[in-house]
């Protein structure tokens, strides 16, 4: 069965690049969402004023990838202890945040966060949202597939 699946990791470019390497991902689209105003723009988002996060989301089969491999992905891909900031890149738009899409997604969601907080695994709290995803406003069209499109990275 074909399910969606929407995370914030920073930059959206990276976070993309990482879940199309999985098998059991159909497709994957980088957008805005979690904000305050419909159809924003790149632009409007870096100003960090509309409460947007850059996202990522993903359609895949949960018969070859479950849900969980999604969020052991999203987990392992960036620090989800940093308030408002991965790496070089500030601003609330590159938050860590995980948009669920359903009441199961958000259980898992919770668990997973709730496990790894008793882990130990990082050496501070995990910040990470988990909310119920309201809209998703699709990027511009440079934005897609940007490290397939650039080689040069």
């Amino acid at each position: 069965m074909i399910e969606k699946a929407t995370f914030g990791a920073g930059c959206f470019w990276g976070v993309q690049e990482e879940f199309d390497k999985l098998d059991g991902v159909i497709k994957t689209v980088v957008g805005y969402s979690g904000g305050n105003i419909k159809n924003p723009t790149y632009k409007i988002v870096c100003s960090g004023n509309t409460g947007h996060a850059e996202v990522l989301q993903v359609e895949f089969d949960n018969e070859k990838i479950s849900y969980e491999e999604l969020l052991r992905k999203f987990w392992n891909i960036h620090n989800p202890t940093t308030p408002n900031r991965q790496g070089p890149d500030i601003g609330s738009q590159y938050r860590s945040i995980i948009l669920t899409h359903n009441k199961q997604q958000e259980e898992i969601a919770l668990r997973e966060k709730e496990f790894l907080e008793k882990s130990k695994k990082f050496n501070s709290k995990i910040v990470t949202e988990i909310v119920t995803i309201e809209a998703f406003f699709e990027a511009e069209d440079y934005h897609q597939k940007y490290y397939k499109k650039n080689k040069w990275f």
